[in-house]
């Protein structure tokens, strides 16, 4: 298996990309990375790590890169020869099987069109890609799909979303058939917008009807009684952003009130409870998923947070392995041309 990895893309990169890519190499022997960007830079982080198979570490070099804060579409045209545009031409061309990176996510998700035609970036059937983060629940892990590839979905885009979350949840999550709901800012049939209205139109009397349990509000998300949230780009970047911030706030105040508390506890006990918050807070860590995927394209993508260190990046990798070893692409596509999905309304393209 070859993945491209963006070795420039983070906030640390290349350091702990490449590191990351040791370790992820060094953990599975039929994995071959491929690392992408300065070559300078990326010997030189190599060179650390003298225990590393360098024969499944090449190299392919790109001259520039794109920052986190530049426009994606822009950057892209005027940085031709940079790292994410380099690895999307390789899974374009078939040299590997998999992508990813800790980069500027706007200009993963544009430069996916940018590398080829349609027809040649996305699967057979699908409208618009889409960017699966997995929540932690009362249940088990949850799949929030779109968190930031598409700002402005159209009805049809959110139902495909629905499928598309529902196949990585089954194969790549282990759970049984799913439940779906949209997120909302009420329970209510009648809450919401638009676009909220009209995604819930086309489930209703569907094949995915059952499934169907109706509006989810974001406190009910952590229950765990829908697996799969739909939601346009803008609200699930929002949300996932916002639910970074209060697990590094409640942990944060966690760990002031027991060194406040600490002289007043047993050692013994205290160590417990520190092991204890520990464990708890890797369930809530974005570097236990590695990344999100980018869903509706054909091999694999992970797109990574931007503060990825080399265990996130580790993890991605394995991640993007087992995702283009299994059939969840072959499975969006077995629903798609089933009949899953409705029909496109020309007016929505």
């Amino acid at each position: 298996m070859r993945i491209a990895l963006d070795a420039m893309g983070g906030d640390f990169a290349p350091g702990p990309i490449v590191a990351g890519a040791v370790e992820a190499v060094l953990d599975r022997e039929d994995l071959t990375t491929v690392l992408v960007g300065d070559q300078a830079r990326i010997e030189a982080e190599l060179a650390r790590a003298p225990e590393a198979p360098r024969d499944r570490l090449p190299i392919v070099h790109a001259a520039e890169s794109i920052a986190m804060d530049e426009k994606p579409v822009e950057a892209l045209r005027k940085k031709r020869d940079n790292s994410i545009s380099r690895s999307w031409g390789l899974m374009a061309s078939g040299e590997v099987q998999a992508i990813v990176s800790a980069g500027n996510t706007g200009a993963m998700v544009a430069s996916a069109l940018f590398a080829g035609e349609r027809a040649k970036m996305f699967l057979p059937g699908v409208r618009r890609p889409g960017i699966a983060a997995i929540f932690p629940s009362h249940q088990g892990p949850i799949v929030i799909i779109d968190v930031g590839a598409n700002m402005a979905p159209k009805p049809e885009d959110l139902y495909q979303y629905a499928l598309m979350g529902t196949t990585y949840a089954e194969e790549i999550l282990g759970v049984t058939a799913p439940r779906i709901g949209i997120l909302n800012v009420g329970a209510e049939e009648e809450k919401g917008n638009d676009l909220t209205r009209a995604t819930r139109k086309l489930f209703e009397g569907g094949p995915w009807a059952a499934r169907f349990t109706g509006n989810v509000e974001g406190r009910d998300i952590y229950e765990g009684h829908v697996r799969v949230v739909i939601c346009d780009g803008f609200v699930g970047n929002v949300l996932l952003k916002a639910g970074e911030g209060a697990v590094e706030f409640l942990f944060s105040a966690l760990r002031e009130e027991m060194a406040r508390l600490l002289p007043e506890i047993p050692a013994e006990v205290g160590m417990k409870v520190a092991a204890n918050l520990k464990a708890l807070k890797a369930r809530f860590e974005y570097e236990e998923f590695g990344g999100a995927p980018l869903l509706g394209i054909k091999g694999a993508c992970i797109i990574c947070h931007g503060s990825s260190k080399a265990r996130a990046i580790k993890n991605a990798l394995c991640v993007a392995h087992v995702m283009a070893t299994d059939r969840v692409n072959a499975k969006i596509v077995e629903q798609l041309a089933g009949g899953a999905g409705p029909a496109a309304d020309p007016s929505h393209d």
